[in-house]
Parts: structure tokens; sequence; C-alpha cells
């Protein structure tokens, strides 16, 4: 099985999986403002599925995960009506960090500009030679 195809699946399954986020009716999921999947990753016998969560308010997302978990059949079975694949992927939710990190990165090459910014040009020139 190509790296391509389980690609465009992986994709297929976060558009359609993004589009039942909307319309779950749990309140820990519905409730919580803003869930986005960042990424998923299935497996090459299309078995199980990583499907990784990004949630605004990081004091609710146990709860969004917890409530995730307990609708994952729910899920799992109306991923199997939109997509046709031989197996539906067992979907094993997973909190994501990763924007959070990327902002923690941004902030630090800010101070860090800001700190170059301030000793001046002369003594960058001086650290750069």
């Amino acid at each position: 099985m190509s790296s391509n195809r389980i690609g465009r699946i992986n994709e297929e399954i976060q558009r359609e999986l993004a589009g039942q986020l909307r319309r779950l009716k749990d309140p820990r999921v519905s409730g919580t403002g803003m869930v986005s999947i960042t990424r998923v990753d299935t497996t090459g016998d299309l078995r199980y599925a990583r499907v990784y969560i990004s949630v605004l308010d990081k004091s609710q997302e146990k709860e969004v995960l917890k409530g995730l978990k307990s609708a994952a059949g729910f899920l799992r079975r109306e991923l199997g009506h939109a997509l046709q694949l031989r197996y539906t992927p067992e979907l094993q939710f997973i909190a994501d960090d990763s924007i959070q990190h990327g902002a923690h990165i941004l902030e630090v090459l800010r101070q860090v500009e800001r700190a170059d910014e301030a000793r001046g040009p002369a003594e960058t020139a001086k650290t750069e030679d």
C-alpha cells in the first residue's frame, strides 16, 4: 500500500471527523469552545487511527478527550458510512500540544530578537565576526 494513499485517507478521516465534531451533542465536546483536529495517523493496515486533538482551553482538555473517547464508537460508525473502506479504523484520541509548543518557540525567538535590538547594531556586528 503506497504512503500516498495512506496520506489521502488520513486527510479524508480528518475532514470527516471535523464535520462530525461540529454535530456531536456531548456537552464535554460541544460546550468547550474550539476543538480542532490537527493530524491523523493511520496504520498501514487501516485498523487504527490516531487522531490528534487541540483544545483552545487547556483546562478542559481532559474532559474533551473523555467525551471523544465515549463517542468513538459513534464517530467510527459515521466515518464508516462516509468513507468507502474495507476496514473502518478504530479511533484513538490523543492530546496535541504542537500549537502551544510552536507559540512558545515563537515567543523565545521574539525575546532573542528584542535582546539583539536592545544591544544595538555595533555590538551585534562584533558578535557576528
